[in-house]
């Protein structure tokens, strides 16, 4: 079964297509208007071996809030679509990455509940003249329309670009883990409830 899924979203502020392959190469094409938003999206792609395709218009004259926000939103949608019920993959992943001072370890649960526990201090307000406020609104977005229980916790780091790069390689790498096929238990929902 191909694990992959399409959403769109249009609301007044945004108009957002996701299209996500989770049995990717790691390939990416990203149009958001936000090129370090982009780069990081990049490393997800990469590093979790999906293949990620997004379209994104919003209200960039205004903020970029709403838009880094939305693609959260509708990643996390396309990323519960494409998981299905779950069956026969790990469920937990982690990984810490480094990015030469900085370090940063994440750990998700696609536990079908959705919770962030995000512990990261930039050491500047703005990367070129991206918020960084905005990282953690993005991932709020994901989790809570993904249904994942994911913790962010950045370890060391005193360049701004540096300690969010980790943290976007680290949660790709997590959710490849979470995603890999369990196998002593091939079909089994990694859970005694019987469902995630």
């Amino acid at each position: 079964m191909e694990r992959q899924a399409s959403v769109t979203r249009n609301t007044l502020e945004t108009q957002i297509t996701v299209n996500l392959a989770l049995d990717g190469q790691g390939q990416a094409r990203l149009a958001t208007g936000l090129p370090f938003f982009e780069h990081m999206l990049e490393q997800v792609a990469r590093h979790g071996l999906f293949d990620l395709t997004i379209d994104a218009k919003g209200d960039l004259a205004v903020d970029a809030h709403h838009t880094v926000e939305d693609v959260g939103i509708t990643l996390g949608q396309a990323f519960a679509r494409a998981v299905g019920d779950k069956a026969g993959v790990r469920r937990y992943g982690h990984a810490y990455v480094p990015l030469d001072e900085a370090l940063t370890r994440v750990v998700v649960d696609l536990s079908g509940r959705p919770g962030l526990f995000y512990r990261v201090k930039y050491p500047r307000g703005r990367i070129h003249d991206f918020d960084v406020d905005l990282i953690e609104e993005f991932f709020r977005g994901f989790c809570n329309h993904g249904l994942v229980t994911l913790h962010i916790d950045n370890l060391a780091g005193h360049n701004a670009h540096h300690v969010a790069e980790t943290v976007f390689k680290a949660f790709g790498r997590a959710l490849r883990m979470a995603l890999e096929g369990d196998t002593r238990a091939p079909s089994a929902i990694a859970s005694t409830k019987g469902t995630l």
